[in-house]
């Protein structure tokens, strides 16, 4: 049977599946443990060939291709890893390590791209075009992130950084952004970032779930104020995506992504600024693969 192996390095999981090739939706192995980073870049390695090992052990065969998601990117130039929040990856030669450690080749891709070529493939984009040639993959959570995929392949571009989204300016003169921008996507439309929002226009703080609901109530105005601040910057950042790109399918994940209205509040919001005479066909659809999008999108690297 032809397999396909991935894995995905969080910064507090490391996850590896095995994938039939032929059903890449059927998984022949599953199995995760604790990445434990404070252990540093070499015990990170460590707990990755025990995985493998383990999985190699129940197959009685070694890989000799491995996909991972990772956090943060390759860099093309150097051949180390950059953009990571698990910092002691930073300025590694992550690929090259993991495949003298692994004795097997590796692609790697960052876990927003990841994701997006998991929804692409096998999740919620061909549920909503089966014929869907670009797609793009939006992560709305702590952070925000984005990958593109045009005809089943994952552009990294020269830079290693296709995708970035959630690093582009959306608000001039707004919160500093650790990237040395200010009023990056990530700093006005993740989770923290509208947390924030509230809590200034407020004087008090309130969860993101806590805001949906007064926003609901309709009795609170600073919660209005932050989710109307949300739909009116999510439709203004996705219709330079469709502008650019004009997309067939996007799908959004993450904490923020949960948010019924942006599918409907924050899809109106689009049409302001798509140029298109208003008109917004492309649709914007929640993933369906879960938690399971990251080490599919890792295996499905080499499909």
């Amino acid at each position: 049977m032809e397999m396909l192996w991935g894995v995905d390095l969080g910064g507090t999981k490391i996850e590896l599946a095995v994938l039939d090739k032929i059903d890449p939706k059927k998984v022949l192995f599953r199995e995760r443990i604790p990445t434990e980073s404070h252990n540093g870049y070499e015990h990170i390695l460590g707990q990755i060939k025990r995985l493998v090992d383990q999985a190699s052990d129940f197959f009685q065969t070694k890989p000799s291709q491995i996909g991972f998601a990772t956090p943060g990117v390759l860099n093309p130039a150097t051949q180390t890893m950059k953009n990571s929040n698990t910092q002691c990856l930073n300025g590694m030669p992550l690929a090259q390590d993991l495949s003298e450690l692994l004795k097997c080749e590796v692609k790697l891709a960052n876990d927003a791209n990841s994701f997006a070529l998991a929804e692409a493939l096998l999740g919620a984009a061909p549920a909503v075009n089966p014929n869907a040639e670009i797609v793009f993959g939006i992560i709305m959570g702590t952070g925000v992130g984005g990958g593109l995929v045009v005809h089943n392949k994952i552009i990294n571009g020269l830079h290693g950084i296709g995708g970035e989204w959630g690093h582009n300016i959306l608000e001039e003169g707004g919160v500093d952004c650790y990237c040395g921008k200010s009023g990056c996507v990530e700093q006005v439309i993740s989770g923290p970032a509208l947390q924030d929002f509230y809590q200034k226009q407020s004087g008090q703080f309130k969860t993101m779930k806590e805001i949906v609901e007064a926003y609901h109530s309709g009795t609170d105005v600073h919660a209005t104020a932050t989710m109307e601040r949300l739909f009116e910057y999510f439709g203004r950042a996705i219709s330079t995506l469709i502008n650019v790109l004009d997309l067939d399918v996007i799908v959004v994940g993450g904490g923020v992504g949960n948010i019924d209205l942006l599918y409907t509040e924050g899809y109106e919001r689009i049409k302001k600024y798509i140029f298109n005479s208003g008109e917004v066909l492309t649709p914007i659809v929640k993933p369906t693969l879960g938690d399971s999008a990251g080490v599919f999108g890792a295996a499905m690297l080499f499909n």
